[in-house]
């Protein structure tokens, strides 16, 4: 796959005071097509339910560059910047960008897989791994 993005859907509650897109939404968006993808490619939360298998997230950095206003189509992707070679932990990035490609922001996160029981990090099984593969990477890529 090259590429995975979809289009943002602005609410009025997303906006701050200077009416434009308020700075949390852009972590929210970013979760939100993460669990998009796990979903479409067959990690479901019920399937990482019944594994005992959970993402957790070490740090989220969000890089602001223009403003999106209330009104204005924007897109978001996802892109697989690192991955550590027992597929325990991750960096996604994701960039979100006007519909005339002016690029907003970008949301960098660090993260892992937990066992739900034991709450301690662990390695994916094969249905995990299988949907890391699947993501798209982005440039510059690296094995950690």
């Amino acid at each position: 796959m090259s590429e995975y993005k979809k289009p943002m859907d602005l609410r009025w509650s997303d906006l701050d005071p200077n009416y434009h897109l308020r700075h949390s939404v852009y972590y929210d968006f970013a979760a939100q097509i993460r669990t998009a993808f796990l979903e479409e490619h067959g990690l479901t939360i019920r399937q990482m339910q019944e594994l005992h298998l959970g993402p957790v997230l070490f740090r989220e950095e969000g890089i602001f560059r223009r403003e999106v206003r209330f009104g204005e189509h924007t897109t978001i992707n996802l892109q697989l910047f690192r991955l550590k070679k027992d597929y325990s932990r991750f960096s996604f990035r994701h960039e979100i960008a006007k519909e005339d490609g002016t690029h907003c922001a970008i949301i960098n996160v660090d993260g892992a897989w937990m066992d739900t029981r034991t709450r301690k990090l662990t390695v994916p099984p094969e249905l995990g791994k299988e949907m890391i593969d699947a993501v798209p990477k982005a440039e510059g890529f690296e094995w950690g």
